[in-house]
């Protein structure tokens, strides 16, 4: 597999491997549904892309084409959103992608597949066995910073900032589009956040960014796709999709944690 980032291994313009592409299309296609509009399945991308490659790359490997796929739903929502929100969650954002650098620094593949597995597998059961909110809830500053600080955190890691941002911004019961353009704005602004953290890390190397120009049409199109279906479909259907999804993924990822530090 053409995954190798060492100094022995041959130099690709790249990444070729068949197996890669069987993760990473069906991710880039979660992540044009989620930029337009449908915010959880786009959790799936990068653990699935985890199993074939580093955490950190395949997240490196999604950002390029974030970035372009933020631009475009933007527009799109660029006249419903929720200021407030945004003013008490970003600087929390800024905090959690600042630890997750540090983290990520300091610790192997291994541990990071671990960590990913038990967010994943965490989101996945509050979802099912979490108490549903049963009135509006009325939000405080603390809260959005936490919940701010979460989001960026895993979505620096990967990708997947959405259950902590959702856990303080659907009890507020915002009209849909409000809801959808607040998370467009949040996300696009996380984004651009991890460019420093991923360029410290060595992450934007050439293979990476020539594989995420090839998936970028893809993406555009998926994003298209997304924005067309949060407009005429009912977000029930993906939400418990993605959370099935992401169960069985952080299983995998846990397991092949767990196979790599006995390894080690």
């Amino acid at each position: 597999m053409c995954i190798c980032e060492s100094p022995a291994c041959p130099a690709k313009p790249v990444i070729t491997d068949f197996l890669f592409y069987a993760a990473a299309i069906p991710g880039v296609i979660f992540l044009g549904l989620a930029k337009g509009g449908f915010t959880s399945v786009g959790m799936i991308a990068t653990p699935l892309l985890a199993l074939y490659v580093p955490p950190l790359q395949a997240a490196a490997i999604f950002l390029p084409i974030l970035l372009c796929q933020d631009v475009i739903s933007i527009w799109t929502y660029r006249h419903k959103w929720s200021a407030w929100n945004l003013k008490v969650m970003l600087p929390g954002a800024l905090i959690g992608v600042g630890f997750a650098w540090l983290l990520a620094a300091h610790v192997s593949d291994a541990w990071v597949r671990l960590a990913i597995g038990l967010i994943g597998l965490a989101f996945s059961l509050n979802a099912w066995f979490g108490r549903a909110p049963s009135q509006t809830h009325q939000p405080s500053v603390i809260g959005g910073v936490v919940s701010g600080a979460g989001s960026g955190f895993t979505s620096t890691l990967i990708q997947a900032g959405a259950p902590p941002f959702q856990i303080f911004i659907l009890p507020q019961r915002l009209d849909k589009l409000t809801l959808v353009g607040t998370s467009i704005l949040f996300f696009a602004s996380v984004n651009l956040m991890k460019i420093v953290p991923y360029l410290a890390l060595g992450q934007f190397t050439t293979a990476n960014l020539a594989t995420s120009l090839v998936l970028l049409p893809l993406a555009v199109a998926s994003n298209f796709l997304g924005i067309w279906l949060v407009r005429i479909t009912p977000t029930e259907v993906f939400y418990r999709l993605a959370y099935w999804m992401v169960l069985f993924i952080s299983i995998g990822l846990l397991w092949q944690g767990a196979a790599d530090l006995l390894r080690g």
